[in-house]
């Protein structure tokens, strides 16, 4: 295992990056604002093409030969890759992990929500979702139907959690994504409305407008609630529209993930040429 570094004791202290990797609260008070954790190769290549630089990395020994390609890449140049059996690492990361690969890498500053909507033109906005998986998927919808940026709720979980990182298939890598201050919220949707943005609360409302009969504007914000609880009213109030995807009745409501694909799908569909008259 030349270029790679053996570790047996599960307390070394060179994993402490990796530690407790289930318990959110405790990963945010590790990480902060200066790294994250992703997991799995596909999100490990769009990691690396995302500009974020690597800390270190963590495999398992049948993972290696695998990952020794990346080993050679100049943005790998001088980073710790650590190896350790299934057993060490369960009893580093706090669960069994079958994939048996993970990278440390540097966090990138977000950017402000001034600089995510001055020169955006379609942007997805989050409200309170506190489920990783729900984000990621989001996020890879987003990246698949060129939003060009994610807005945030003070409190929206972490777009960088290891989950969502790993469910978006590393696109949230490759977002422009700014975090609303708390004494902005909801308040910053009206700097939106000052650049000319429409907002669409997306809503299972009854007097909500059908989507597939809405003109889509210039320049959308898409805004999206937590499961369950959806908007609060002071995004509904301030919202441009509220919008709803037609469903069959005998079905309360979504996955907000999948409604995001949905309701992204759609304001992304080529518009419907006019008929000439004869």
């Amino acid at each position: 295992m030349d270029g790679t570094l053996l570790v047996t004791d599960a307390d070394d202290p060179r994993l402490a990056e990796y530690r407790r990797l289930n318990d959110q609260a405790v990963r945010r008070r590790m990480e902060g604002d200066e790294y994250f954790i992703s997991e799995g190769w596909v999100s490990i290549d769009r990691l690396i093409d995302s500009g974020h630089r690597f800390r270190s990395a963590l495999l398992s020994p049948s993972r290696v030969a695998r990952f020794r390609p990346f080993m050679d890449r100049p943005e790998l140049a001088g980073v710790p890759v650590y190896v350790a059996e299934r057993d060490v690492m369960h009893d580093i990361v706090g669960f069994d992990l079958p994939r048996g690969v993970l990278v440390s890498a540097h966090r990138q500053p977000l950017v402000t929500v001034d600089e995510l909507v001055s020169d955006s033109k379609r942007v997805i906005v989050l409200e309170a979702l506190n489920d990783d998986e729900n984000v990621g998927a989001i996020a890879r919808a987003a990246r698949a139907f060129a939003i060009d940026g994610m807005l945030l709720s003070p409190t929206c979980t972490d777009p960088y959690h290891r989950r969502t990182v790993r469910v978006s298939m590393g696109e949230i890598l490759h977002m422009r994504v700014a975090r609303a201050d708390a004494d902005r919220w909801p308040g910053a949707l009206d700097e939106l409305h000052r650049l000319g943005f429409d907002t669409w609360a997306m809503t299972p409302a009854p007097d909500a407008v059908d989507l597939w009969q809405t003109p889509v504007p210039e320049r959308l914000a898409v805004l999206l609630g937590a499961e369950g609880a959806g908007l609060t009213p002071g995004v509904l109030e301030r919202s441009t529209a509220r919008v709803k995807i037609p469903i069959s009745e005998n079905v309360d409501s979504l996955n907000v993930g999948h409604a995001a694909a949905i309701t992204l799908a759609a304001i992304a569909r080529p518009a419907t040429p006019t008929a000439k008259s004869p």
